[in-house]
């Protein structure tokens, strides 16, 4: 597949909540997933399909999601961008919050490398 059909597909499914067939459809084995801020209990680097869909299974399990706005994407050679608004309340501690990242993957071989999370301060 090419990036632009790579990232397609991977907002078409984002936009029906369906992020872990996401994962396993666009993701490479030897995915590299990296957030711009360390999280409790979650390092910022992690590696590997299994250790993605791990982290992709704990924000489910432990957030509400009211609303998701998935914008893009926004293609190039290799890479492509897409911007993500989530509304959600955290279910430990019952907070709601308003999310808005920036994704940054990178494609080779038809499947998705590495991701890279970028995120709006106020």
């Amino acid at each position: 597949m090419s990036t632009v059909e790579v990232a397609k597909g991977l907002v078409d499914l984002c936009r029906q909540g369906k992020y872990m067939g996401a994962i396993e459809k666009y993701y490479s084995d030897k995915i590299v997933s990296v957030e711009s801020a360390e999280f409790p209990g979650m390092p910022a680097e992690m590696k590997g399909i299994e250790a993605i869909k791990g982290k992709t299974k704990h924000f489910e399990e432990n957030n509400e999601i009211h609303s998701a706005e998935v914008n893009g994407p926004f293609v190039g050679e290799k890479q492509f961008a897409v911007q993500f608004k989530l509304d959600v309340t955290q279910k430990p501690s019952g907070k709601r919050m308003k999310l808005d990242e920036v994704g940054l993957y990178t494609v080779e071989n038809g499947k998705i490398v590495r991701e890279h999370f970028y995120y709006k301060t106020s």
